[in-house]
């Protein structure tokens, strides 16, 4: 496949976006090329700046689980704009979207727009330090919550070390007041809050970690988070940015039954466009300005294009069968991919919830980020630049989710596996 526009494009980019790109992950700098730019979406596909089609697997990142350009979203942003791309004053469409999301969810009884999954988490951690009256947090390696200050932090040695920030430009100070945990280890969970008893305002977690591949909680994770919280005063946030409405209508907490005191969304419920959430019970987002006193704002939050894509999306993901399709469709391409690797010889580990998967380089399986650190990533950059070439995209990380649509048909799942035996026979 020729991408000369696209070479020529992201030379161009250079000189007036740092990078080139404007989310990092883009760049394609961990698998070895240049990025595609993309000129346009249908369904299953996308079309870089060259004309090449790619079947597609990375879905914006989540939030496309229809499909690209699906007709009845197409026309709600239509109508949408053609009243106005934003008023910075409240719409009835605000109200459809927050009733849908709260029928969703048993947990969420108010919930507020936003514009982001990053503002999303900050305001949730907020929300929780002010009505707890502490200021330490516990997040957990691998986890990516957004890149708000007191969450670029990775792990300390020792299980009960503060913080230190992972990117220039976050103060320890904010720092100091974030401890990190291992994901999947309740031992670990516990021996952080002992030793920090009555100062963690929250632990926030993706109930699905999707920012290290794919990492289930183990049985017994969530619910003994669960217990924790409720023992020890502290609120449990669950991120489910990408997580829900995309493993089951009611996202990872459905799944498995247990449930956050604050949840953070996104992805899914813009339908496509910038959006966020968080909500909870009320005697939490009751403390909300302005009917409560810890402030938080956003001039375009419930912005109606996004509001209104929103809403088209999740009428359509209550058709009766829509996630036993995405379940049959995902579990299709597991089955293949699997067959794939182990007529080729090489070692992977396929791990899938729902509609979300993960290939990684390694034996398995991944339980945390330090199982998921041992993928062997040159051999996935291979691996990602064969499909490239074959018209497959999927994420440029090792450490990124796969995501199935409902547009995908058996013919992209089979051209798929044949072009994942190909790649991998490569290696």
């Amino acid at each position: 496949m020729k991408q000369q526009q696209s070479s020529t494009l992201f030379a161009q980019a250079q000189q007036v976006i740092p990078g080139g790109v404007n989310s990092p992950v883009r760049a394609f700098k961990s698998v070895g090329c240049e990025p595609l730019f993309i000129e346009r979406a249908s369904g299953s596909r996308i079309y870089d700046a060259d004309g090449n089609s790619y079947i597609d697997y990375v879905g914006s990142w989540g939030p496309m689980i229809l499909g690209h350009c699906h007709p009845k979203v197409v026309e709600a942003i239509q109508q949408a704009a053609a009243n106005g791309a934003s008023f910075g004053a409240p719409t009835r469409k605000e109200i459809k979207l927050a009733e849908m999301v709260c029928a969703a969810y048993p947990n969420i009884e108010k919930v507020r727009m936003v514009s982001s999954g990053t503002e999303a988490t900050m305001s949730a951690i907020r929300l929780a330090r002010g009505c707890s009256g502490r200021d330490k947090i516990l997040k957990f390696d691998g986890c990516y919550h957004g890149h708000a200050d007191s969450l670029l932090v990775n792990a300390g040695s020792g299980a009960a070390t503060f913080g230190v920030p992972s990117s220039p430009g976050v103060p320890a100070d904010f720092a100091k007041h974030t401890l990190t945990a291992t994901y999947n280890d309740l031992d670990n969970v516990k021996e952080l809050v002992a030793a920090n008893k009555g100062e963690i305002a929250c632990i926030i977690l993706e109930a699905i970690a999707g920012n290290m591949g794919c990492v289930p909680p183990q049985p017994g994770f969530l619910a003994g988070l669960r217990q924790l919280c409720d023992t020890e005063g502290i609120i449990l946030i669950i991120d489910e940015v990408m997580t829900g409405f995309r493993v089951a209508y009611g996202g990872a907490q459905e799944r498995y039954g247990v449930y956050g005191d604050l949840v953070c969304l996104g992805k899914i419920i813009g339908g496509g466009l910038p959006v966020g959430a968080f909500g909870g019970k009320k005697e939490l987002m009751s403390q909300l300005s302005p009917e409560g006193g810890i402030y938080q704002a956003g001039t375009l939050s419930g912005n109606p294009l996004a509001m209104s894509a929103g809403i088209a999306t999740l009428e359509l993901l209550q058709q009766e069968g829509f996630y036993a399709q995405i379940e049959e469709k995902s579990a299709y391409l597991e089955q293949g991919l699997r067959q794939a690797a182990s007529a080729a010889g090489v070692t992977t580990c396929l791990q899938r919830v729902g509609g979300m998967f993960c290939c990684y380089f390694c034996a398995g399986p991944v339980n945390n980020f330090a199982d998921a650190a041992t993928s062997d990533t040159a051999a996935f950059s291979r691996y990602f630049r064969a499909l490239l070439a074959a018209g497959v995209n999927v994420a440029p990380s090792q450490f990124e989710a796969g995501f199935m649509s409902i547009a995908h048909s058996k013919e992209d799942l089979d051209y798929t596996i044949d072009a994942v035996a190909a790649a991998l026979k490569q290696l």
